[in-house]
């Protein structure tokens, strides 16, 4: 569970900076919101993935389609929180 855990943040930490990466405009949040919207980008994109695709969990959570999603579910994330949240947010450390 431990590691998991671990994977989980490392994989939000790389997909949301990759989505910081690729939403144009000025982001000015910590890295630990870079990483909960990354974690959340991941979820999104996994959710996508399954309405899109119907993949089962159970053929293996690390896959280099659910790290494309998580990429494409946290640019989706960054750019709703640049847009709804933009330079007024008090959680950006």
């Amino acid at each position: 569970m431990f590691g998991f855990i671990i994977s989980m943040l490392v994989i939000g930490l790389i997909a949301g900076a990759l989505g910081r990466l690729i939403v144009p405009g000025k982001q000015s949040m910590s890295i630990p919101l870079t990483i909960l919207l990354g974690v959340i980008g991941s979820f999104v994109g996994g959710f996508l993935g399954y309405l899109i695709f119907h993949k089962d969990p159970s053929e293996g959570w690390f896959q280099p389609a659910g790290i494309v999603g998580s990429v494409i579910g946290a640019v989706i994330v960054v750019a709703l929180w640049v847009k709804f949240a933009g330079g007024r947010s008090k959680i950006t450390g």
